[in-house]
């Protein structure tokens, strides 16, 4: 299978240099804010955040749609960028890059399975009509500014987050629509959001007083 491909081929290039010259470069141009670098990083890498991912629910007795698997990569990626990638600033080269994601990879979707695992047990109804007027004002009350944020992003990105965010679809749904994979979705909106968030700090600049 193309997963296990290419897991193998990290293992493989992991034993032969730790920290090769491609990934520092990539990690440079990351940490960087090249243009395209977190494109190439997920290129990459996906392949190896979706095994982890798989693999972690596998071992709790969890089967995982390919949107789950894809949310699992998203909270993955979202880690790996919160406060401008400080995980991988902290990346020292003592093992490869990619057993490195791999440890992180796990962490989070662990938690993520367990937060998720919580939740179902604990949600024994669902939200009130009151509870429910008020998520859906709330979206229309911010839907301005989301809307203000996405004529920053690249046309085809906001695009993305319009379908899944603003028009509720799917994962599949949007691959059909887009004709991108399944596996990329989570991943690119997770990067979608961020640059989001970094948009609107920007917007509304640094707490006064």
């Amino acid at each position: 299978m193309r997963l296990v491909a290419t897991v193998a081929s990290h293992q493989s290039e992991s034993r032969h240099e730790l920290f090769t010259a491609q990934d520092r470069d990539l990690l440079r141009l990351c940490l960087a804010g090249a243009p395209g670098a977190w494109e190439a990083f997920l290129e990459r890498f996906s392949g190896l955040l979706a095994f982890v991912a798989e693999r972690s629910a596998a071992q709790r007795g969890a089967s995982l749609t390919a949107a789950d698997r894809d949310d699992l990569v998203a909270d993955v990626m979202v880690e790996i960028l919160r406060n401008e990638a400080a995980v991988l600033r902290a990346f020292a080269g003592r093992s490869s890059l990619p057993t490195f994601l791999a440890v992180v990879a796990r962490r989070v979707c662990v938690r993520s399975l367990l937060r998720a695992r919580k939740s179902r047990a604990t949600a024994m109804g669902k939200p009130s009509p009151a509870h429910d007027h008020e998520n859906h004002a709330t979206t229309f009350a911010n839907r301005d500014e989301i809307e203000t944020l996405l004529q920053r992003l690249d046309p085809q990105v906001a695009r993305l987050v319009r379908l899944h965010h603003l028009e509720g679809r799917s994962y599949g749904e949007i691959s059909r629509l887009t004709g991108m994979p399944l596996g990329s979705i989570g991943p690119a909106l997770s990067l979608a959001r961020q640059q989001m968030r970094d948009g609107a700090d920007h917007e509304h600049g640094p707490p006064t007083g």
